[in-house]
Formats: C-alpha cells, sequence, structure tokens
C-alpha cells in the first residue's frame, strides 16, 4: 500500500436546543431529500436551503461543509440530515483540544448521539441512557474521555465496532461498553472468562506429510499481532511525547535484534526516495489513514509521520509497522509452507519487544481476561492472524461454497479483494477466524489442521467429487 511521508501542513445548551428540534422536524427534513432524490435529480439540495424549526437549520445533504465544516478535515457526512446537523453543533460547541491539530478535532458529545439506523457498530448497539449518564464525563487519568473512545462509531456509521481505546485503563474504566462490544464481536464473555496466551512454537504439531503438502499449495505464510507498550497512549489518544516514547522502546528492541533478526529502522519522515521505492516495491509501507477510515476519525494519523516507522530485517522475512494502528505491528513471513519456521519468529520478535519495554521499566499491554489489549476491540486476545496464501483451483470456482467449506474449521478465506470476493489466479488468503479465547499456539494449529483439510477437499473435488462430497469425506 502507498504511504504518504509529507506533513500537511454556550456549549450544553446549543446542542439540547438543537436536538429537540431536530427530533422535531426529522421527518420533514428528510422528506425533502427524498422528495429531491425522488424527483430524478441526484443534486443535493442547495446549500443554505434548509427546514427551519425555533430558529434552528437543517441542512440537507451536500449543504455542510466548506468554511462551515467544524468537523475534522475531509470526514464524510452520513447523508442523514438531522444527525449531521447535530454532529456540526456538537463540533461547533466542543472547547479546543490540546491534541486537536490542523486538521483533526476531538469533539465532546454533550448528550447520546442520536445513532441512526446506518450506524450499525456494537457500540451503538450498546450505548443506551444508562451507559451514557456513566460515562459522559468520565475520561482517564491521560485525558482520553468516553467522547474520544465513541468519536470513530459516531462520525462514521459503517464501522463494526465503533469503539477505540485511547490507552491501557480504558478498557476498565469503561467496561460497561467495552466487554458487551468485546462479547459481540468475539463471543467471548470477558466477564466470566479468561483468555490465555502460548507463545511455545515448539509445541505445533506439522507432520512430514503435512510439510509437503502445504510445500505444493502454498505459496507463502504469514504470521502478524500487535503489540503496546504499557505506560503511553494508544495512537488515538497519544500526543507527541508518548508517539515518539514508543518510538524510542521500539529502536531499541529493534537494534538489539541480532542473526537473521537483524536489520533496519526506516522512519517514514526521514525517507529517501530510494528507501520509499524499495519498501514500496516490497508492500511494506503502511498508509496515512483517510477521514473516512476508523483510525483518520479516531485521530490516530494526527502529526503524521512523526514517530511513525517500519523495521524489517535482511532477508525481509520480519517486518515491524511502528505507531500505525497500534504501537507495533509484528509480521514474520516468508515464501513456501513452512509455518512452524515463521510462527518460531514472530514469537522470537514478540519476546525482544517485550524485553525492550521491561529494560525501559514498562511490560506490554496485557490483561487475564482480554489478552494483549491494542486500540481496537476487534483486535484483542491474541490479536494473532496467521494466514496462508493457498492455490485452489477448484474451490477457486465457487468462493461461496470455499466461505462456507472453511467457515466449517474456523478459518477465513479473502480473495484478491478482500473478503466475499474471488482469486486472481486461483490464490486464496486463509487465515484463522479467531483471536480472543484461543492461546496462538491453538490459533496456529487451528490453521495449519484446517488448511490441511481444505487441501484434502480441494484433491477430492479434483478426482471427481462435488463439494458437498469431498467436505463429508474430509470431516
Amino acid at each position: 500500500r502507498p504511504v504518504i511521508t509529507k506533513k500537511v501542513a454556550s456549549k450544553t445548551m446549543i446542542g439540547r436546543r438543537f436536538t429537540r428540534a431536530a427530533r422535531a422536524t426529522a421527518g420533514s427534513a428528510r422528506a425533502m431529500c427524498a422528495k429531491a432524490e425522488g424527483g430524478g435529480s441526484n443534486m443535493p439540495l442547495i446549500a443554505g436551503a434548509a427546514a427551519v424549526a425555533g430558529g434552528i437549520a437543517i441542512y440537507a445533504s451536500g449543504a455542510l461543509g466548506g468554511s462551515d465544516d467544524a468537523l475534522p478535515k475531509g470526514m464524510p457526512k452520513t447523508g442523514d440530515v438531522a444527525f449531521d446537523t447535530w454532529v456540526q453543533n456538537m463540533a461547533k460547541a466542543t472547547p479546543p483540544d490540546p491534541r486537536d491539530t490542523a486538521e483533526f478535532k476531538f469533539i465532546t458529545f454533550t448528550e447520546r448521539p442520536p445513532f441512526t439506523p446506518k450506524h450499525k457498530s456494537l457500540m451503538a448497539k450498546h450505548l443506551n441512557e444508562e451507559i451514557w449518564q456513566k460515562y459522559k464525563n468520565v475520561k482517564t487519568s491521560k485525558g482520553y474521555t468516553f467522547s474520544n473512545a465513541i468519536q470513530a462509531g459516531v462520525l462514521r456509521p459503517h464501522l463494526g465496532v465503533g469503539l477505540t481505546m485511547g490507552d491501557e485503563e480504558c478498557f476498565e474504566l469503561f467496561k460497561d461498553i467495552v466487554y458487551p462490544v468485546v462479547k459481540g464481536w468475539h463471543g467471548f464473555d470477558p466477564a466470566t472468562q479468561f483468555h490465555k496466551s502460548d507463545l511455545d512454537a515448539s509445541k505445533l504439531k506439522f507432520s512430514a506429510a503435512q510439510a509437503k503438502k502445504f510445500d505444493e499449495y502454498v505459496v507463502s505464510t504469514r504470521v502478524r499481532a500487535a503489540r503496546n507498550i504499557s505506560g503511553f497512549s494508544l495512537p488515538p489518544g497519544s500526543d507527541e511525547k508518548d508517539r515518539l516514547g514508543v518510538e524510542t522502546v521500539l529502536k531499541q528492541a529493534f537494534a538489539g535484534f541480532s542473526g537473521d533478526l537483524k536489520g533496519t529502522y526506516f522512519p517514514l519522515g526521514a525517507l529517501s526516495k530510494e528507501d520509499e521505492d524499495s519498501l514500496q516495491s516490497n508492500g511494506f509501507l503502511f498508509q496515512k489513514p483517510g477521514p473516512a477510515q476508523l483510525l483518520g476519525a479516531a485521530g490516530a494519523a494526527r502529526t503524521w509521520p512523526d514517530g511513525r516507522g517500519i523495521f524489517h530485517n535482511a532477508s525481509k522475512t520480519a517486518l515491524a509497522w511502528c505507531n500505525e494502528e497500534d504501537h507495533c505491528r509484528i509480521i514474520s513471513m516468508q515464501n513456501g509452507g513452512d509455518i512452524k519456521a515463521v510462527f518460531a519468529r514472530f514469537c522470537s520478535i514478540s519476546d525482544s519487544i517485550k524485553a525492550a519495554a521491561k529494560s525501559n521499566g514498562a511490560d506490554l499491554m496485557y490483561s487475564k481476561r482480554l489478552g494483549f489489549l491494542g486500540t481496537c476491540p476487534s483486535n484483542l486476545g491474541t490479536g494473532l492472524r496467521a494466514s496462508v496464501m493457498v492455490k485452489l483451483p477448484e474451490l477457486n470456482k465457487d468462493p461461496k461454497k470455499l466461505e462456507e467449506i472453511c467457515n466449517e474449521f474456523d478459518l477465513q478465506p479473502r480473495g484478491s479483494s478482500g473478503e466475499h470476493s474471488a482469486a486472481v489466479g486461483a490464490k486464496w488468503d486463509i487465515s484463522n477466524k479467531q483471536r480472543l479465547g484461543f492461546s496462538e499456539v491453538e490459533l496456529v494449529q487451528k490453521m495449519i489442521d484446517g488448511v490441511t483439510k481444505v487441501i484434502a477437499i480441494e484433491e477430492k473435488i479434483a478426482g471427481g467429487m462435488t463439494p458437498e462430497q469431498a467436505l463429508k469425506a474430509v470431516k
């Protein structure tokens, strides 16, 4: 993915008065929009045209923005007239935050957001009035507020989780909404269950027969997960001091790598053209999150690219991203199907970062209930994704059937354009589906065993069986 390496250069009452007016006239305002769209015109209503109630203007889709737009730069509107105007009023009434930048503004919500049918997140589902009243004025010791935590989910209705953590304290402080969101996403109840971790690669069972099949069908193998350092804010809540502090700890870890792991750290803000081209050609660069994305809406892209960087070893089988979604994204990879070697390398990198954190008087963020902690609750627990790029020409003829088969083994297939898409050259990315409630060893083992069965099904289909017959024979 490409990277952007250059910098680009009456409050509570207003919200309450607006909400009453907005709710009273939302139907007529939406009807105006529907009438305009129903007339066959795709043009938005003229800027400034409004339905007025109590002196409050309800602008139609497309009327907000420009010099009157108080949202973070480039933030798309939801298209819901009443809601978009409510958000604008909240933003305009919000006092400056010392973490604000020219491109991004944190918003303080003075009342529970009036979510629309477009809001699909678990946060929106579980944020009832009781939870809102409990947390509306609560913030962590590092200053991350409940409004900060829900901002991305409020501004971007399509998000599935809708909640971001600004530091380690958020998980306990806001647990009345964090726990239901985690349960809804992972099917794991942190109120009654405990996570477990196991980074002993020697426990993997990978027979010679399995290794032979993997060598035949698997193009490449990858294991990745996030690691965050205790005591520092996570990217959505981070300031310059914490961001650079994280980078310092990680650079120390990278400098201590030896043998096959020894490599180079490349700060994004100081890349030469040659380095940038090299990283780009290898697919190692990560891009600045846009305002429509989770991280952009949560404030994780502030002061880009300061404090961000990329490490890789000489053989380009170990990669680490600094201060993207999390403090560190670890990626171990190589061509072929030697999953044991890839997982062992991953474990070594994780242990090295943990050792560097401890030498600085810190540790990795970890919870007995939630496992490794990170910015998005979707990546808790192991946060691990073990995947293979595998050739499946027969199953590629029916992507939906492949998804059904993978689901039988708790696997997630991705085509060339992500989930639910076909695969160019019949090369599918298949990974473990779960993250939380299983150890790293257990998840990698499930991936090994599941992919082994998927390959067996592929071969039986090639031999004349239907996918249904092949699945029944293998199971």
